[in-house]
């Protein structure tokens, strides 16, 4: 199932400016102005100008927040772009409430506990954004994340994302039996997304949640179709000739 484009210059745009250049400039402007993101309960609030509010728009990063103040705009990141910002791209700086900025693997201690299963969803966000897809979430699909080729108002999303570990068990039951890869490929069919699944492998046994436990998961990726028989079956010359009818 191929990318579907809203428009028929929605392409052309984003060939011109594709996600890569606008990462890029978004990295260069936060680290120019010494970004610093501030911890919120479940996220995280980033002040950013004029320019910045702009870039942060077209990168799909946050959500931006109704503010009183005309100088600048405040966005509210997830807790995956919040450390993808800070720790993957090293473009801000996120500090809590001593306004000191946070090490890596305290970051990761504040975070890991506000969301189940963080560590594994934190890597699959990394794993497709690395891949300049842009990430949001998918629970209206039943799924952890939808995907991106582009800015969701050029393209519809192309992948409904689900993520799974070694770790999950029987906690999250998910695809266990048949009737759920049935039932969830039926739903992705029906809005017309590909089912695209990243199993997360934890290599070596890390007790605690830490920035060296994140560098020893690895990720398959696996796409699941629908089994159409009449796609799959082999013409051995069995079809009956077509006659061919003369021009009147």
């Amino acid at each position: 199932m191929g990318s579907r484009w809203k428009g028929k210059a929605a392409e052309a745009t984003a060939l011109v400016d594709p996600m890569s250049k606008i990462v890029s400039r978004l990295q260069s402007s936060l680290i120019k102005s010494d970004s610093r993101g501030i911890l919120s309960g479940y996220n995280v609030l980033l002040a950013a100008h004029l320019e910045q509010t702009e870039i942060l728009n077209q990168a799909c990063f946050g959500r931006p927040i109704i503010a009183t103040e005309k100088d600048k705009q405040w966005f509210q990141l997830s807790l995956e772009e919040a450390f993808y910002l800070c720790y993957v791209m090293k473009c801000i700086k996120i500090v809590g409430g001593n306004n000191c900025p946070l090490s890596e693997t305290e970051l990761l201690q504040y975070m890991a506990p506000k969301k189940d299963r963080f560590p594994v969803l934190l890597k699959a966000y990394t794993y497709l954004r690395i891949k300049n897809w842009v990430v949001k979430p998918g629970s209206q699909y039943g799924v952890d994340f939808v995907a991106y080729r582009h800015h969701p108002a050029l393209v519809h999303s192309e992948y409904a994302v689900l993520v799974i570990s070694e770790e999950d068990g029987d906690e999250d039951g998910r695809l266990r039996v048949w009737s759920d890869f049935h039932c969830t490929l039926r739903l992705c069919g029906s809005v017309a997304k590909t089912l695209l699944i990243l199993f997360i492998i934890k290599n070596g046994d890390h007790g605690d949640v830490c920035s060296s436990c994140m560098d020893n998961f690895n990720v398959e990726e696996r796409i699941i179709t629908r089994w159409i028989p009449e796609h799959s079956r082999e013409n051995h010359g069995t079809e009956p000739k077509k006659s061919f009818k003369s021009q009147a």
